[in-house]
């Protein structure tokens, strides 16, 4: 069949280079994908639309079997609604399910509403208000912008002037440009979790839940985790932190009662569900958040782990069979490194020249997201540039096979953290 994966990241190009695995894919293609999936050839073409109906209107005229939906900005624009509405088969959430991530204000309100664990929180428009909140309960303090923001809305205020300096870039100067579901912008103030966190991602077809391969990604710039928030410098799985009695628990206190709950308010949950998780010392959780898709850098090491033909998931979990599938992984630890672009997170530069990138192997992949093809050379077009992820038999060595890979690339005033699984390994 012909399959069609929207989006151009790093995450889309996992997908679709595990779909194009298939026996059962015909083609797959990307659209608009990066220069990564123009350059994999085969199976792999990149379509170059990304409105919502002119892909609707593709998709119908070469009667593709499957779409897969990568990023959050299609979701929130309602592309499951409108390829549904026409009889087209598609995973992912509809517009209205993907509120519980392009508006924090309605996650945390649907958490309150169901007794899901969360932080404590209030939700502002007014920034004095905002201001006096965070002078009423100081810091370490939360302030997340209530939109999307590229997986950068989000500050972890140490010192009260950091939470005020963030109200300030969010709500007043709204420099992220984001947006409510009502217009105009607003944040969303929390408590400070102590803990560690990882990725919970699920596969969801309204009913059924199939829970993936644990992980656990990097958000901090630098190493030891230091520096800004950023969308994720790298990523590895399983996750030595989700023990047994932690996945029940995720899947008995916040997996199942969110899609009960989506259920039960009448706006069915279908798709990836994300949910970032803190773990506290004594293996309670709690949700930081909620994505409606995969996570990026998480899915590039899920897919090399990933051993069952995700063309036949994504058909039992878009018609309401996930019941009936098992998925079989790799025994081996995946590890991804991110490679970002000079001043990401706050002004990635675009245009410079990536050279040296190997060729596949079995126990390592390059995945593409902020690039493109100029005259048949690979060039940065957006923050997060590539992830080098490799497979092997422990974290060690796996960064090991990583690090060696990374070495042979380069492009002008890219940056990576030489420190990522850190935490496994000392676990």
């Amino acid at each position: 069949m012909k399959i069609l994966v929207i989006g151009g990241g790093g995450r889309e190009h996992a997908l679709a280079w595990k779909l194009a695995q298939s026996p059962k894919a015909t083609k797959v293609y990307v659209a608009p994908g990066n220069g990564g999936t123009a350059l994999a050839g085969g199976r792999l073409e990149n379509l170059d639309l990304t409105d919502v109906v002119a892909l609707r209107e593709w998709a119908q005229a070469e009667k593709v079997g499957l779409t897969v939906v990568g990023p959050e900005a299609p979701l929130a624009a309602g592309v499951v609604d409108e390829f549904r509405a026409h009889g087209l088969k598609v995973f992912g959430p509809t517009k209205a399910a993907a509120q519980l991530e392009s508006s924090k204000a309605f996650s945390k309100a649907f958490m309150a509403r169901h007794g899901i664990p969360t932080a404590a929180y209030e939700t502002f428009s007014d920034p004095a208000l905002a201001h006096a909140y965070i002078d009423r309960l100081g810091a370490p303090i939360v302030v997340k912008a209530d939109g999307l923001a590229a997986g950068k809305g989000v500050v972890v205020a140490l010192t009260a002037k950091e939470a005020h300096d963030a109200v300030d870039f969010m709500l007043v100067d709204n420099k992220y440009g984001v947006s409510h579901n009502d217009g105009g912008a607003r944040v969303v103030i929390e408590e400070f979790l102590e803990g560690e966190e990882a990725s919970f991602i699920v596969l969801c077809d309204g009913k059924n839940v199939l829970a993936l391969a644990t992980s656990q990604d990097h958000k901090r710039l630098k190493d030891g985790d230091e520096g800004p928030n950023t969308g994720g410098m790298g990523a590895y799985s399983p996750a030595p932190v989700v023990t047994a009695d932690v996945h029940a628990r995720a899947m008995r206190e916040i997996i199942l009662p969110t899609i009960r709950g989506m259920e039960r308010d009448g706006i069915p949950f279908t798709g990836f569900l994300y949910a970032g998780l803190m773990i506290d010392p004594a293996g309670h959780v709690k949700t930081l958040e909620f994505n409606c898709r995969m996570g990026d850098p998480e899915t590039q090491p899920i897919m090399m782990r990933l051993k069952s033909d995700l063309v036949d998931v994504m058909c039992a979990a878009v018609d309401g069979k996930l019941d009936q599938v098992e998925l079989e992984w790799d025994r081996r630890i995946a590890l991804g490194v991110v490679m970002a672009a000079h001043g990401y997170p706050e002004a990635p530069r675009k245009g410079d020249v990536i050279t040296g990138l190997p060729t596949q192997a079995d126990d390592a992949m390059v995945f593409h997201a902020g690039t493109a093809l100029v005259d048949g050379q690979p060039q940065v077009t957006g923050g997060r540039v590539l992830c080098v992820t490799a497979l092997a038999d422990s974290v060690k060595q796996a960064q090991v096979r990583v690090y060696d890979v990374a070495r042979s690339i380069h492009f002008d005033g890219m940056q990576y953290r030489r420190d990522i699984g850190f935490r496994a390994i000392k676990s």
